[in-house]
């Protein structure tokens, strides 16, 4: 098993916990899907007396990768936001779905890496009163073990280093 394999089982692991993870039926060329939905209702007194809803849902893509070029991150990330827009289904209820992509790159280039920050995608629906889309990225180098994200990654890049602070260690699984 590679490392990027390693990486990507001990994540898969973690979003198993509150996401739906397919590796079976998933779109190629991606590695891994993980969906997360939630319901949230808020009413007084009795569920006849509601006051209000809201459907929130999150799609991650995880893809694995040699030494992507920009023009590979470019097209894994307008792909996962295509398909991950495709699945929104706006209305009344609807407050947000997030898109995100996780990249498992053996190396990354410089110019991939500013591929990565530079994708920035958001998408109201109806003015935002159907709610919206962002798009969240990270990509992560396992030669140099570092990370790159774009604007809105920063959640997905923590838990790429709470996966590697407790199942890695210089480099090895624990």
């Amino acid at each position: 098993m590679s490392r990027a394999e390693e990486v990507l089982t001990c994540l898969l692991s973690a979003y198993s916990v509150y996401y739906n993870v397919r590796r079976e039926s998933r779109l190629e060329p991606f590695a891994a899907e993980a969906e997360f939905a939630m319901h949230d209702e808020q009413y007084f007194l009795t569920r006849a007396a509601r006051i209000s809803e809201a459907d929130s849902r999150e799609v991650i893509f995880f893809a694995l990768a040699q030494e992507p070029d920009a023009e590979k991150v470019t097209e894994l990330c307008t792909l996962a936001w295509k398909e991950g827009l495709s699945r929104v289904v706006p209305g009344p209820n609807h407050f947000s779905t997030d898109i995100g992509l996780i990249l498992l790159a053996d190396r990354l280039s410089e110019k991939a890496a500013k591929a990565v920050r530079s994708f920035n995608r958001t998408k109201s629906f109806r003015f935002g009163l159907q709610g919206y889309s962002r798009f969240r990225m990270v990509a992560y180098d396992l030669t140099d073990d570092i990370t790159v994200r774009n604007k809105m990654g920063d959640t997905l890049e923590k838990v790429i280093w709470d996966i590697k602070k407790r199942h890695f260690k210089e480099g090895e699984k624990k």
